[in-house]
């Protein structure tokens, strides 16, 4: 089971809004700015735009500063950054295992549409690498990377009572989901991607879209509701807990019961919890999705941010929760969020097990991921105390090599000396 399952080429562009409730324009403002800043509804050439998130002869690009296209939630850096020192020593990045043979590090970044690519070890930057035009500062879509953050923040809510057990179900906390499908569904069950609910991440438009390209469409796309509205009343496909189903929805779902359960936005959240305390370097966004006046930020796949600091949530994984000396996670819940659950994915054709909205993607003892669509990656390696963050810009149909050299050479990376 993977992140992309079942999409079409079509279908694949998930977009964002124009809206930001919180920002008021004044009628005598240029025409871009309101629409920017939420006052005015997307524009038919901004909509037009959106669609060309994943088109593969542009995505290298359309993948970083998505701000100047779609709505967006800003989440702002502290004054002073968690320092990551970078080493004076050459770090020698092994060869990469690749269906052509042997390739350098060069020919494997080019060949897996590489943006940018850091490796950590114990802390200290050994190896970084911008390419087509990206630079330290700029913001790269982490897509369902984000989904791994919300479980950060479920953590960080769980130690302050704001929700008082995982075992509760969700419409203890947004008590409209009762009804469906969600009303019985836990905190952890969600977490797990084992809601029960009827949807298939599957991203079909047309005449007979699926639920998924449904909620994409009228959410993000035409803007008329949010995306978690859409879990209000959806149908059980099976009791909570029987299976893995990999669904954005349900990550939605988390970031409702948040904002329900503290009384505070999702990027404020962010902002507060993690991103100032963390000491990130720069400022970071949600892509946000509904109309005007009613739109929240994109929890489950719309979090930007640069490289480096990509690293630093990598880094604070590994470390347990601490940043330095700065105690931004629960201890113990990293572990939580790393206890993996099998998919149910056949040996060798996806990625074995699922923890709180994080992945394992390969047999490394103890090794776990944050994933988000074409080729985002945050990887842990507690074993040899190494983080791996690769930000990518996959074509809508993957190779099918493609995964698995990228997987491999994360392995390899890891366990050079």
């Amino acid at each position: 089971m993977k992140i992309r399952l079942a999409i079409t080429a079509a279908a694949l562009v998930l977009a964002g809004c124009d809206a930001q409730s919180d920002i008021a324009v004044a009628d005598t403002a240029p025409m871009s700015q309101q629409e920017t800043a939420g006052s005015l509804a997307p524009s038919p050439a901004t909509i037009a735009m959106r669609w060309q998130l994943l088109n593969p002869d542009v995505n290298s690009f359309t993948f970083r500063n998505t701000q100047d296209v779609f709505a967006w939630r800003a989440v702002e850096a502290p004054e002073t950054p968690w320092e990551l020192r970078k080493v004076t020593e050459e770090f020698a990045l092994p060869l990469a295992d690749t269906a052509e043979g042997e390739a350098d590090y060069a020919v494997w970044a080019d060949r897996t549409f590489t943006n940018a690519f850091i490796v950590l070890r114990d802390g200290q930057i050994v190896f970084e690498d911008y390419r087509n035009r990206m630079h330290p500062e700029t913001p790269h879509i982490g897509f369902s990377m984000t989904k791994t953050i919300t479980a950060m923040l479920v953590g960080q809510a769980l130690e302050r009572g704001e929700i008082e057990s995982l075992d509760d179900p969700a419409s203890k906390y947004v008590p409209q989901l009762a009804s469906g499908a969600y009303g019985d569904a836990t905190i952890r069950q969600i977490l797990q991607m084992r809601s029960g609910a009827d949807i298939m991440e599957r991203y079909d438009f047309g005449e007979n879209p699926s639920l998924a390209g449904r909620i994409h469409e009228t959410a993000i796309i035409n803007n008329q509701a949010r995306f978690a509205d859409f879990a209000v009343d959806i149908p059980a496909r099976e009791a909570p807990g029987t299976s893995f189903n990999y669904a954005t929805l349900d990550t939605a779902v988390l970031g409702w019961v948040l904002e329900e359960a503290t009384g505070e936005r999702i990027e404020d959240l962010m902002e507060a919890r993690i991103w100032q305390p963390m000491g990130a370097e720069f400022d970071g966004h949600f892509l946000a999705d509904g109309p005007v006046g009613e739109g929240r930020a994109l929890n489950g796949m719309g979090f930007n941010a640069t490289l480096r600091d990509f690293a630093r949530l990598g880094q604070l994984m590994l470390d347990g929760g601490m940043a330095g000396e700065t105690r931004v996670l629960p201890e113990g819940w990293v572990g939580q969020m790393s206890e993996m659950l099998p998919t149910g994915a056949p040996a060798g054709a996806g990625y074995p097990g699922y923890g709180f909205q994080t992945w394992q993607v390969d047999g490394e003892p103890g090794a776990y991921s944050a994933v988000g669509l074409a080729g985002q990656y945050i990887y842990v390696h507690p074993e040899t105390r190494t983080v791996i963050v690769k930000l990518s810009y996959y074509p809508p149909v993957e190779p099918q090599w493609l995964d698995g050299e990228v997987i491999g050479y994360f392995g390899k990376v890891a366990n050079t000396p």
